[in-house]
């Protein structure tokens, strides 16, 4: 039989809040707003924490619980893969963080070409003997034309990339409005999505489109804003909009957060 180090005892009696992995990219099946799935790569974090009494933790359990949750990314999984995390090391608090690439087809608005947008996608969960703690967020790129540009302007008005990253808690932490409804309505709150492919009437009708929807950052937040707190799947939120200034020299940004009176 080999010698299991990690499960031997530690006479130093100090206790340490995380123990795990990171920087590991795995492949996994996302669940969509379409009831599909979606294949990504995503780079995980995992960890428990570990008792004054123990040498180590046993890592390739962590690849193991892992894999055993990769085919289906869903709010309910990926609570379910941190409690049975910090199950199966025998831990009293469990942290799972999976960022990844999302992609989802956009047509284009006059020619209708279609082709994939990339999205930043993340969803963290926390495992306690208290219950288990969810969160997800979407980064969504933008861009937004600048009202006092347009107001002060004779012609033109000056406009930019940005993006909005959308974070949310579920009201009983496994429902709320997923990676597609979040893009959605980070996208409608910019002056226009950004989109893969347009042809030149496509470019046209963003041009124009963009330029009669003129939004400041603090626009794009409150837009955001006005939707979520309509939300009663929703327990909490944190809405952040930044642009990289076109003619300035530094990027513009707001942000808010919010719980719902009904507590988490």
């Amino acid at each position: 039989m080999l010698t299991d180090v990690q499960a031997a005892h530690d006479s130093r009696g100090v206790p340490l809040d995380e123990v795990g992995i990171e920087g590991l990219r795995y492949p996994v099946l996302v669940a969509d707003g379409q009831g599909a799935k979606r294949e990504t790569v995503a780079t995980a974090t995992m960890a428990v924490d570990l008792g004054p009494e123990a040498k180590g933790a046993h890592l390739s359990r962590f690849i193991e619980v892992l894999h055993g949750s990769r085919e289906q990314l869903t709010p309910a999984t990926a609570a379910g893969l941190a409690d049975e995390l910090r199950l199966h090391m025998g831990s009293d608090r469990a942290r799972v963080h999976l960022t990844f690439p999302y992609f989802l087809e956009r047509e284009a608005p006059v020619t209708r070409a279609r082709a994939f947008v990339e999205y930043t996608c993340s969803i963290t969960a926390r495992s306690s003997v208290a219950g288990t703690q969810l969160a997800w967020s979407v980064e969504v790129p933008v861009t937004s034309v600048c009202p006092c540009s347009k107001a002060i302007s004779d012609r033109g008005a000056h406009n930019q990339r940005g993006h909005i990253t959308i974070e949310v808690k579920g009201a009983d932490h496994t429902s709320g409005p997923w990676f597609d409804e979040l893009i959605d309505i980070a996208e409608a709150a910019a002056s226009s999505p950004v989109y893969a492919l347009l042809k030149r009437p496509d470019e046209r009708h963003v041009t124009m489109a963009g330029y009669d929807n003129p939004v400041f950052v603090e626009d794009m937040v409150r837009n955001v804003c006005q939707v979520l707190s309509d939300c009663d799947r929703i327990a909490a939120y944190r809405v952040r909009a930044v642009n990289d200034e076109s003619i300035h020299n530094h990027a513009a940004y707001a942000a808010i957060t919010w719980s719902s009176p009904r507590g988490v």
